[in-house]
């Protein structure tokens, strides 16, 4: 009889065991798979994308935080598009998830950081630190929050020779799936932006922009086929601010053509136009008389008042006030 129970014992003990080390397996699996996935989903997240004619590699990759924690780690990430002629290259990334929120997502990316389209579209940028998050639904990627300190970015176009430098302290940009459309809300603090042959309008400022793309939700994680070309949306409001109450806003529909060119039609109003005038004119003292001759002109439209309204005209690429006071050209993306 003892013997007996001893025995039952031993086979309660061993399937016990078996049971754990099975459990132990299974969870090992999925954690493996989740890790998988956190790569796949952070890749998307820096370049949304397709699966077809796209890679993604992560050199150096390194999965850690086993068993309550699911980490990624590589030393350099590159993307190619062949589809849509984009690659990118940035520096190491780092990315985690809590087990028990694996849909809640946060990563951060080192600096540099290189952009090439099939347009001829170079950007180059370093930063200070970038850090992010994102929330994962059933069939991807819900929204994205990105906090950017110490944004130092070139783009330059070989299409036209078009040079365009920013300089941002902090940069956020926000973006989320809004039924079919997509949602994006971007802003800049203590930012600088150059223009090569564009009268320099802004010295140190802090701009806001809340933009919606029409049926492109699938642009956040990929899902959209054609990405912003032959896309088209609304700009709710771009606002510049400059300090002092100096504030200019944009607002206006605008769209992309299948070659990338922008097209809108955008009402432009500035606050305190003779302030703008002094502020531009100290910062920028080489386009003194041209500012002036702008001032003079906006007034005018004001009716001798300090607030100005008019309409900026985008036409392919071509940018000109009310269609006939030209600015310059946009190139395409």
């Amino acid at each position: 009889m003892a013997a007996s129970s001893q025995s039952g014992s031993s086979r309660k003990f061993w399937w016990l065991g078996l049971s754990i080390v099975l459990v132990i397996a299974i969870y090992t699996g999925g954690w493996f798979y989740a890790a998988s996935q956190l790569k796949d989903t952070v890749l998307k997240a820096i370049a949304p994308r397709n699966t077809a004619g796209v890679s993604g590699e992560c050199t150096d990759i390194d999965f850690r935080g086993y068993p309550f924690r699911i980490g990624l780690y590589c030393s350099k990430v590159d993307v190619d598009d062949n589809k849509n002629g984009v690659s990118a290259s940035f520096g190491a990334l780092r990315s985690a998830a809590q087990v028990y929120a694996p849909g809640h997502i946060v990563w951060e990316l080192d600096s540099p950081a290189e952009i090439r389209t099939a347009n001829g579209l170079t950007i180059n940028a370093q930063w200070a630190n970038l850090q992010s998050s994102l929330i994962t639904k059933l069939r991807g990627i819900d929204r994205t929050s990105t906090v950017i300190e110490g944004l130092k970015a070139t783009a330059i176009s070989s299409y036209d020779g078009q040079t365009i430098n920013v300089d941002a302290g902090r940069t956020e940009i926000h973006l989320r799936q809004n039924e079919g459309d997509l949602d994006g809300a971007i802003s800049l603090q203590d930012a600088n932006t150059v223009i090569k042959d564009w009268p320099q309008v802004f010295p140190k400022f802090s701009a806001s922009a809340d933009v919606t793309l029409a049926g492109k939700a699938g642009m956040v994680d990929g899902s959209d086929r054609q990405g912003i070309y032959g896309a088209n949306g609304e700009l709710r409001k771009v606002v510049v601010d400059i300090g002092d109450g100096k504030v200019m806003t944009l607002t206006g529909p605008f769209s992309f053509d299948e070659q990338g060119f922008l097209s809108g039609k955008f009402k432009l109003e500035i606050e305190q136009l003779g302030p703008w005038r002094d502020s531009i004119k100290q910062a920028f003292p080489q386009v003194a008389k041209t500012v002036d001759t702008a001032a003079k002109l906006l007034k005018a439209l004001a009716g001798g008042g300090e607030r100005a309204s008019v309409d900026l005209v985008v036409n392919r690429g071509e940018a000109t006030i009310s269609g006939f006071i030209p600015l310059g050209s946009i190139p395409p993306i």
